[in-house]
């Protein structure tokens, strides 16, 4: 029997991605092995390879078809002795765009992390199957678990904190527990405040969410949403704007950063460096780099690098910060995996530079200048980007002398980095001049406290001023 090609998962929360170029055609041999097509995912534009062995009978989802669900037919492949045409008439048309664009995603594959958005599912009327509230008895304070019992409801899933009861459907709870969603923070838009798929859907872009330990609103009805896309065309003259579709990675970049800085409570700590001896040295050992026959030094080390360094250092000798939050408890990482903020056009990426506590300044640097590269051409493989202990955040190439930087989960710190930069300091009570770099870290409250963060940034302070550390 031919065999279907499907939309490859490319990573655990792909959903849906885009079918970029066929590199075979119909009517042409497969191997195993052969790379037949380019999918775009909303970080990275990779390569599938064939499994099986035979002859692509029909191409179903054209080159440049845009959100096709994961595990959709996208391909058929005739095998050995089959008949390609038999098995080409056989093969299911592909939708036309706009019924990709309407139809829910396939399930995905099991999240590796809960920050990831699980697909997007159409909103479904449950309101109409929810029975009239009125006719369930309402909880007496004195008896909220024998209520609950009455009304069908968990005491996990059908209260808040305190015995206020959660009027939610069961696919909303799904959906929420997939989605790592609070249900005691998503207002409900049903009768009488009843938490339905709808809510979900809009709680995964930040919409819809009260502030963690914040009361419902009187009655249970919702607080004022964010403005719809209607209000704010309205307040604008036609003609007078360009309108740019958001792309998946802008999309992406939206949800996780709304959910990020509204689910995990930030706190600052920001500390000026001396960076005179850093500059001194980065220069004698980029002086001292050896050369190829044509000139080129093996490896040109910038601050960042250091930065880099510092920080995994910093994490090796403060192990207690180099955690990740999960409900259960706290991974303690035995490694420094360190993300480093990339700009892309449209967005960014935050490659990660895996054991940096191990590998030496000219090795970090190497790595980062392919991850770099490869990040802004879309190369870069899931593994390469996903998960880390901590990230770096560098504008000071912008001239941006300090700024506060949005936290990547899983992970528990991010370093905002700003312009090293001439300033008058006091030394031995006389005004002289320094290169002073301001350096913030964002935290996480729930994983780490304050005087912990105050240890690392202090080690990472002693590193970075004396550079020479770093390789003792």
């Amino acid at each position: 029997m031919p065999t279907n090609i499907l939309m490859p998962a490319l990573s655990p929360t792909m959903e849906k991605g885009n079918l970029a170029k066929w590199l075979k055609k119909e009517g042409d041999k497969i191997s195993s092995g052969d790379v037949i097509a380019e999918i775009e995912t909303d970080k990275a534009t990779m390569e599938v390879e064939a499994v099986d062995e035979g002859t692509l009978a029909k191409i179903v989802v054209p080159e440049g078809a845009q959100d096709v669900p994961v595990n959709s037919v996208i391909a058929v492949l005739a095998g050995e002795g089959e008949d390609v045409k038999a098995a080409a008439a056989g093969a299911a048309k592909a939708p036309p765009p706009k019924a990709l664009e309407a139809k829910p995603a396939a399930k995905p594959a099991p999240s590796a992390s809960s920050f990831e958005t699980p697909a997007a599912r159409a909103p479904q009327d449950e309101a109409k199957k929810a029975p009239p509230p009125a006719a369930k008895p309402a909880p007496r304070p004195e008896e909220p678990a024998v209520a609950a019992a009455k009304a069908g409801v968990s005491k996990d899933e059908g209260h808040r904190p305190g015995g206020n009861r959660i009027f939610s459907s069961p696919l909303a709870r799904r959906l929420a527990k997939e989605a790592g969603i609070d249900l005691n923070r998503v207002q409900g838009s049903g009768p009488h405040g009843r938490v339905i798929a709808r809510d979900i859907d809009a709680a995964k872009s930040g919409k819809g969410l009260r502030a963690p330990g914040a009361a419902p609103a009187a009655g249970g009805a919702p607080i004022a949403p964010a403005m719809s896309d209607s209000q704010i065309l309205s307040l604008y003259e036609e003609g007078s704007y360009e309108f740019v579709p958001h792309d998946g990675m802008r999309r992406t970049i939206a949800q996780r950063l709304t959910a990020s800085i509204q689910t995990i409570p930030h706190f600052y700590l920001t500390m000026d460096c001396n960076i005179g001896k850093l500059v001194a040295a980065r220069e004698e050992i980029n002086a001292a780099a050896p050369k190829d026959k044509d000139g080129k030094p093996a490896y040109k080390i910038s601050v960042n690098d250091f930065v880099i360094k510092a920080l995994a250092l910093a994490l090796q000798r403060i192990p207690d910060a180099n955690v990740s939050w999960t409900e259960a408890g706290l991974l303690k990482h035995k490694y420094s995996d360190i993300g480093v903020a990339v700009a892309l056009p449209g967005g960014l990426i935050t490659p990660i530079v895996r054991k940096a506590e191990t590998k030496s300044l000219s090795a970090i640097s190497n790595e980062m200048r392919d991850l770099a590269a490869r990040a802004r051409a879309r190369k870069l493989k899931p593994p390469e980007y996903q998960g880390g202990g901590s990230s770096v955040s560098n504008l000071g190439m912008y001239g941006i002398k300090d700024f506060t930087a949005v936290i990547n989960p899983p992970q528990s710190t991010i370093l905002a980095v700003g312009a090293g930069e001439e300033r008058a300091v006091v030394r031995n009570g006389q005004i002289v001049p320094a290169q002073i770099m301001s350096v913030t870290l964002s935290c996480d409250h729930r994983s780490v406290d304050g005087a912990l963060c105050a240890e690392l940034l202090a080690v990472f302070k002693a590193l970075i001023e004396n550079p020479v550390l770093m390789v003792v």
